[in-house]
């Protein structure tokens, strides 16, 4: 069996991204948590920020998308 390391970025320092991903260098995967306050009454990351973490993370995202309508809005976070 495999263990994978995929810690969830939804607690960290949104204006310290870069500073927060590098406290991770072991992670297989980093998770982000996508709520739109409708599917779930949460709200958290769009596809811009998604887009920005993909930028400044050397490590591969996995994106949970908790929202409405997923099929429409899945392709803005491929």
């Amino acid at each position: 069996m495999t263990v994978r390391i995929n810690p969830s970025i939804l607690a960290a320092d949104f204006a310290r991204m870069a500073d927060e991903l590098a406290r991770i260098p072991n992670a297989d995967l980093v998770h982000v948590d996508v709520m739109d306050n409708h599917f779930v009454p949460n709200l958290t990351f769009g596809p811009q920020m998604v887009e920005r973490i993909v930028a400044t993370s050397p490590i591969p995202l996995d994106v949970h998308l908790m929202i409405d309508d997923p099929e429409r809005w899945a392709p803005g976070y491929a």
